[in-house]
């Protein structure tokens, strides 16, 4: 009988554990939302994009840009734009100054960044913006594009 009760008492214990554990990792998944980027990869972003049948939203970006640190801290982990931006695109943030990015920079004519463009799935520009934007300016940016 003595097993028994201690064999219940642990169980209890384990289910307690681990059923608090687990709403805290819900909890903390839903407060790090985010745009999930594929990172410095425009090829891989075709691919997937191809696959998806999803428009590609491209974050052109160098890392000595203030606006662009911003935009990552701010608007990118807003809850809003990364539940519309992760439904609806494929992501890809590109270092323009490394890898790809210097190619692509000059067949895309970039000249300042932050500079967001987004592609159809095929890598035809269908729109873009240049510099720091707010959340709820970002969302209106992606429709936009989506409906042309």
């Amino acid at each position: 009988m003595k097993k028994l009760l201690l064999t219940i008492c642990f169980v209890i214990l384990l289910n307690i554990t681990f059923g608090f554990n687990a709403k805290a990792q819900a909890a903390l998944s839903k407060s790090s939302t985010q745009i999930n980027f594929i990172e410095n990869s425009w090829t891989e972003a075709l691919k997937q994009a191809a696959r998806q049948n999803k428009y590609i939203f491209v974050d052109a970006y160098a890392s000595w840009c203030g606006p662009c640190k911003m935009l990552k801290a701010t608007t990118f982990k807003n809850n809003k734009v990364a539940d519309f931006y992760n439904d609806n695109f494929v992501n890809v943030a590109i270092d323009m100054e490394k890898g790809q990015g210097p190619a692509l920079a000059a067949e895309w004519g970039l000249q300042a960044y932050p500079t967001m463009i987004i592609f159809t799935s095929k890598g035809k520009p269908v729109s873009g913006t240049v510099g720091y934007i707010r959340a709820n300016d970002l969302i209106k940016f992606g429709q936009q594009a989506l409906n042309k």
